[in-house]
């Protein structure tokens, strides 16, 4: 059976990466939930896709006098005392507010919500016996290459959450090389296909699974990979048709906004 998996939590229905997203996610029944792992200017790992605080945060209201707005630029307090949930019920970001299906009283509920840190995300996930996938974002320059990778550990570690609970997945491969080395017992997942029109990459192969762009992949490369034992998961896949298309043709996994719909297919 094909995995359903949560793409910034259930960000159709909730802003994304917060825990509203994630605890609707779960609600769906999704397989698992994907998360993006960022850092703050203290070198503090939070649950954060952009890189930088403009579109999912009232950051330039609450401090308008910086000049600039990059995650990495401000503290976790000061990352932490943000509103990530006002946005959704402005932007609207896939139209569920205005086709009915999130009211809007739950939306306006989500101004509560904040930018988590990675540890609430892992004590959750814990809590819920469930499981997630982190992709590690390089978006900071003048970090140590490990940074990231090894403060990640160090949370999964410091929570105490089964190991077969989390995956890290990144778009930097040298990455999730030093998490085998450091943890064998974590599985990782190469990410490739970060531009549309990007040709995949992938490499000599050295990974036992691949997120793929959707847009970038054609079936026969879907079938050698499997041919070669190696697992394929796509984003992002909103689309119905798509998803059954995917599934006949034997993708492990599927990255979506919309878990709501598609964990009900996820068996054909």
């Amino acid at each position: 059976m094909i995995q359903v998996i949560a793409h910034r939590g259930a960000r159709s229905i909730a802003p994304e990466n917060t825990m509203a997203a994630v605890k609707k996610a779960f609600e769906t029944g999704a397989s698992l939930w994907e998360t993006d792992v960022n850092i703050t200017e203290d070198g503090q790992l939070v649950l954060f896709h952009d890189k930088d605080l403009l579109r999912c945060t009232n950051a330039a209201s609450v401090f308008p006098s910086r000049s600039s707005y990059l995650l990495r630029d401000f503290s976790l307090k000061e990352v932490q005392s943000l509103d990530a949930g006002s946005y959704f019920a402005d932007a609207d970001p896939f139209a569920q507010i205005s086709k009915g299906h999130v009211t809007k009283e739950t939306a306006v509920s989500f101004k509560k919500e904040g930018v988590p840190s990675l540890e609430q995300g892992l004590v959750f996930t814990k809590k819920m016996n469930w499981k997630v996938n982190l992709e590690l974002k390089d978006y900071s320059s003048g970090l140590k290459d490990g940074d990231i990778p090894d403060k990640t550990l160090d949370a999964i570690y410091h929570t105490k959450i089964a190991l077969n609970r989390v995956i890290i997945s990144s778009f930097n491969h040298d990455w999730l090389k030093r998490v085998m080395e450091k943890e064998p017992d974590i599985e990782v997942q190469a990410l490739i296909g970060e531009n549309d029109t990007d040709p995949l990459d992938f490499g000599d192969l050295e990974f036992s699974t691949y997120n793929a762009n959707a847009l970038c992949i054609d079936p026969d490369q879907i079938k050698h990979l499997k041919a070669l034992g190696k697992k394929i998961n796509l984003f992002t896949i909103n689309d119905p048709k798509e998803f059954l298309r995917f599934v006949k043709i034997g993708v492990d996994g599927i990255f979506t906004d919309f878990p709501q719909i598609f964990v009900q297919g996820s068996s054909k």
